[in-house]
């Protein structure tokens, strides 16, 4: 089934939305209503992109199904610290695919990002590597920000602060992605030396 591929605008809306209606909720109730708020918003958004894109991207299903099972155990179990560390969990397990699949010579960003450019064998590692580095240390800026801060200061760097982050970091990485860019070859091309192979 191909993809759709969305405007930037419901892109960004899918994925700053559940965290904006987490911080909203938190700051009118309190966290365990917003973390009920935020697993609906979730399912939400995912069931939109579904719609729009008929895909839905692997980052998305991995993050909504541990959005779903942490925030059932904080509901569940009325503990909070469920929730805080469902972040954690979600950045170690992306730095443990990216980082692992470099150990066996295997570069899986771009399956988490759906490949949206082509780049040299070098280029992907390169890449991966960082990505592998940057989820680390969300992770452990995570974990540094729930035990040291108040929530309402770890709800607001959900909302304000982890985009923000991915988003800068995304973009430093272009240098990058335009040196090992390779572009794609296109159907005259392939046809033209199709042509020339049943020449010779």
């Amino acid at each position: 089934m191909d993809k759709t591929q969305p405007h930037p605008l419901f892109k960004l809306a899918t994925e700053l939305g559940p965290l904006l209606v987490f911080f909203g909720v938190n700051a009118k109730f309190q966290l365990f209503v917003a973390t009920g708020a935020f697993m609906v918003a979730i399912v939400a958004a995912m069931v939109a992109c579904y719609v729009v894109t008929k895909h839905v991207p692997i980052m998305a299903l991995v993050t909504g199904g541990v959005v779903l099972v942490f925030g059932t155990l904080t509901l569940v179990l009325h503990d909070e610290t469920f929730i805080k560390v469902k972040p954690t969990i979600i950045y170690g397990l992306f730095a443990a695919v990216l980082g692992g699949g470099l150990l066996f010579g295997r570069s899986f960003i771009a399956v988490m990002f759906d490949q949206m450019f082509n780049l040299t064998p070098t280029g992907w590692r390169i890449l991966t590597g960082r990505w592998a580095l940057f989820f680390l240390a969300m992770a452990i800026l995570n974990e540094v920000i729930w035990r040291t801060q108040s929530t309402d200061f770890w709800v607001a760097f959900k909302a304000f602060g982890v985009i923000p982050l991915t988003m800068g970091f995304a973009i430093l990485q272009m240098p990058l992605i335009k040196r090992y860019h390779i572009e794609p070859v296109s159907l005259e091309a392939s046809e033209a030396e199709a042509g020339d192979v049943s020449k010779g």
